[in-house]
């Protein structure tokens, strides 16, 4: 089964969290946060995101083997998520942005499932399962993604104001697609290993 690169991971996750199109989520969910106080916010959300990814990465395959899940079935499930959050994205419906609680967001809905949801989660999981013996690698890949959600939300005004609310939508669906391909992927390499197991099972 072919693993991944660095790159390629910090891509995936990239991808996945998609700071671009959160955007949107997060400037709705900070309205009444006062503007001095939304960098501080920002980068707890992030924080609280990064630190459960990360405790994804080093107790989540633990938790599978307890449930008896092998790598092939996280493979095949983790496609299946990635291809449900991939359409999401390419045919966006309405926002759940209206039923957001008043007040500063505490973990939901910015760190969790914006940044750290399940498609995220089950990633993390699915690079550690691949390659083990590379779980710094895939933890510096975790710590560029989040450095990158940090600097993307923080600057989220700006970037609106300059590219417009459209551009960014358009990038999210132009992610979603690359993500549809990278979501077959995962499944076709999956059913090459699953078929002849099948078929000599």
């Amino acid at each position: 089964m072919t693993s991944y690169t660095f790159t390629s991971a910090t891509i995936l996750l990239l991808l996945i969290t998609d700071p671009l199109g959160n955007i949107p989520l997060f400037a709705n969910a900070l309205r009444d946060v006062p503007p001095a106080r939304r960098p501080m916010v920002i980068l707890r959300e992030v924080l609280i995101a990064f630190g459960l990814l990360l405790a994804f990465m080093f107790f989540g395959e633990g938790f599978l083997r307890q449930m008896n899940l092998s790598d092939l079935a996280l493979q095949l499930a983790g496609a299946v998520v990635l291809f449900l959050i991939a359409l999401r994205m390419v045919f966006p419906s309405a926002k759940e942005s209206g039923t957001l609680p008043e007040g500063e967001p505490l973990i939901v809905p910015l760190a969790i499932p914006a940044l750290a949801g399940p498609s995220a989660l089950a990633t993390v999981l699915l690079l550690v399962s691949q390659a083990p013996e590379r779980r710094l690698e895939w933890v510096g890949a975790l710590c560029v993604t989040m450095a990158v959600c940090a600097v993307v939300l923080l600057l989220a005004e700006r970037i609106q104001r300059l590219i417009g609310e459209r551009v960014v939508l358009a990038f999210e669906r132009l992610m979603g697609l690359v993500l549809v391909a990278i979501s077959v992927e995962m499944a076709l390499r999956g059913l090459k290993v699953l078929v002849p197991q099948l078929l000599h099972g």
